[in-house]
């Protein structure tokens, strides 16, 4: 059975994105794109 978390994305100042997922601790990611970043999450 597959769950879905929402995740939260940011856009850095220093470029790209960074992104957490509030539900799981700890759980944050960083990439040069949003897709990347979805990518990283999963």
């Amino acid at each position: 059975m597959l769950k879905t978390f929402h995740i939260l994305i940011y856009k850095a100042e220093e470029g790209g994105y960074w992104a957490t997922c509030p539900a799981l601790k700890g759980c944050n990611t960083q990439g040069e794109t949003i897709e990347e970043i979805k990518e990283n999450m999963k």
